[in-house]
């Protein structure tokens, strides 16, 4: 297999051992069931909206022959205030760039919905009810885009919502994802890899 993760700090993992995010951890799921993983390469870093995410994928040059990818991305467009119609426009551009890797195969893509951050111990003192409603926001953009193009969709947002606030499934900055909590994303996302294989 041949993998490609798309997104931000999320994909990369802030705050944990690079084969501790939820592409290393899906990587040893796979190769746990015997399907071995001869490439992957993760085109993500802290605090990229959808378009420095863009100028990163066009500044590299990427072979359309990904057996799956996934896309992730879109907090930081939230956490900057930027338009949310611009996020809906160049959100559609990334899918397109995601399928046309994945060889035009709409079923070797994955877009995860965001997680909320409002939830998280680092936003306290902020509203937190305004940071969901946005969250939620553009989770519904990037789902509808997500049905239009014919890919799969994972939501996380909604069960990790519960765990956000928990210190074992939040890494050392009390924003981002722990471990632990990238395992559940990885055990997600492990029968979508196995139903091709």
């Amino acid at each position: 297999m041949r993998l490609l993760f798309l997104g931000d700090s999320y994909t990369i993992g802030e705050g944990v051992d690079s084969t501790q995010n939820f592409p290393g951890l899906l990587i040893q799921q796979l190769k746990k069931n015997n399907i071995p993983v001869s490439f992957d390469l993760i085109i993500a870093k802290t605090g990229w909206t959808t378009s420095e995410l863009m100028e990163a994928i066009n500044k590299q040059s990427i072979d359309a022959d990904f057996n799956f990818v996934t896309l992730l991305i879109g907090v930081n467009n939230q956490y900057r205030g930027l338009d949310i119609a611009t996020y809906k426009h160049e959100f559609e551009m990334l899918l397109e760039k995601a399928v046309f890797f994945a060889q035009d195969n709409e079923q070797s893509v994955i877009v995860i919905s965001i997680p909320d951050w409002g939830r998280t111990p680092f936003a306290e003192g902020r509203d937190i009810q305004k940071i969901s409603d946005e969250i939620d926001k553009y989770n519904q953009i990037n789902q509808e885009i997500a049905a239009k193009f014919g890919v799969h969709y994972l939501n996380i947002t909604n069960e990790n919502r519960d765990r956000s606030n928990d210190d074992f499934y939040l890494a050392a900055d009390k924003l981002h994802p722990s471990s632990e909590e990238y395992i559940i994303w990885a055990e997600k996302l492990l029968p979508m890899f196995l139903m091709k294989n």
